[in-house]
C-alpha cells in the first residue's frame, strides 16, 4: 500500500480493469468502509489494452481494516462469493 495522499490510502490496484476495482469497492462498502476508485478517467475502450492503473482508495485511518477485509476475501476465494450470492436469491 502506498503513502496516503490527501488523507486517502490505496488498498487495491488493478492493471486497468475497472470491473475488478468495482468489485473490491463494493465489498468494502458492504462492510461499512467508504471506498473510491481512481484512474478511470480517460480509459480506452473495453477491447483495447488498459493503459492506466485503477486504484481503490479508502480513508487513511481505515487502511488496516480495508487490508484485512481484502485479505479475508482473497482467502475465502470464489466459493464464498458464490455462497453469498446464493443466500440473496429469492
Amino acid at each position: 500500500m502506498e503513502t496516503p495522499h490527501n488523507g486517502m490510502a490505496t488498498v487495491f490496484r488493478s492493471a486497468g480493469y475497472e470491473t475488478e476495482a468495482q468489485l473490491v469497492r463494493a465489498m468494502l462498502e458492504s462492510n461499512g468502509l467508504p471506498a473510491f476508485i481512481t484512474g478511470v478517467e480517460g480509459m480506452p475502450s473495453w477491447y483495447r489494452m488498459p493503459k492506466r492503473e485503477i486504484c481503490v482508495q479508502v480513508p487513511e485511518y481505515r487502511r488496516d481494516e480495508a487490508g484485512r477485509l481484502i485479505s479475508e476475501a482473497r482467502a475465502a476465494g470464489p466459493a464464498a462469493a458464490e455462497q453469498a450470492v446464493g443466500e440473496y436469491r429469492l
